[in-house]
């Protein structure tokens, strides 16, 4: 099922595209979980990452389509925004944010159903990877398993570097190792969980990054470290 937010202040036109979407799913076979906002900030507010499209309308009252997406991507980086806008003028600073595209009122059914056609290929592709979101100062992140490079326990947070940044987060790190063990993760010392998708040496006490970072490989960790890289290079995870 595609998770599907219309963040829309003018009824009517809310209406309209939830019609919209119950047409396309009778037309292809698709199943739709719609979720309503009137405005940028009531999806905002409470936002965990759990939407794949955002049909956003340019001009709010309070925080109009282009702001509420700025602070999306801040924390998701792959929802699908597709922006609902009078003049091709506020469309085109969708591209600031990644759109998938734009559709200009009154919103014909025809190039709507083309743009969630193409969004819907979209999703299909970001299927394929593997996510973990986490919670930072009361806000979720949602990263994608490939851009982490490790994890480093830090008394009781566990400090995230990736390619998107640096993220602290509360928690156990066995707790999180637990969970991505079978994802390609693997302790290497008891204050590391590496991503053995970015391992690129080893020595007899080090483990080198793809990002050129060297980590210890403590002398209980290596066995049970070689074992789980050697199984991932084998495609057992």
């Amino acid at each position: 099922m595609i998770k599907i937010a219309i963040v829309e202040d003018d009824k009517n036109y809310s209406q309209t595209l939830q019609n919209y979407i119950k047409k396309f799913e009778q037309e292809y076979h698709v199943m739709f979980q719609i979720s309503i906002f009137s405005d940028g900030l009531d999806i905002v507010s409470d936002y965990s990452g759990d939407f794949d499209i955002i049909l956003l309308d340019i001009q709010m009252k309070h925080l109009d389509g282009m702001k509420t997406a700025q602070s999306i991507r801040r924390f998701d980086e792959d929802v699908i925004f597709i922006f609902i806008t009078s003049t091709v003028e506020f469309a085109i600073q969708g591209y600031l944010v990644d759109a998938l595209g734009y559709l200009l009122k009154p919103v014909p059914y025809l190039p709507f159903s083309q743009l969630i056609q193409k969004a819907i290929k979209r999703i299909e592709h970001k299927q394929k990877k593997s996510y973990l979101t986490i919670e930072v100062d009361s806000n979720f992140f949602k990263l994608s398993l490939e851009q982490i490079y490790y994890m480093e326990s830090q008394r009781h947070s566990i400090h995230i570097h990736s390619e998107r940044g640096e993220f602290t987060t509360a928690g156990p790190l066995k707790k999180m190792e637990e969970t991505l063990h079978h994802k390609g993760f693997s302790k290497c010392h008891n204050a590391y969980l590496v991503n053995l998708h970015h391992v690129t040496r080893i020595s007899s006490n080090h483990v080198l990054l793809s990002n050129q970072l060297e980590l210890p490989l403590s002398r209980t960790k290596k066995k049970t470290f070689m074992n789980d890289l050697t199984d991932y290079l084998g495609g057992t995870y």
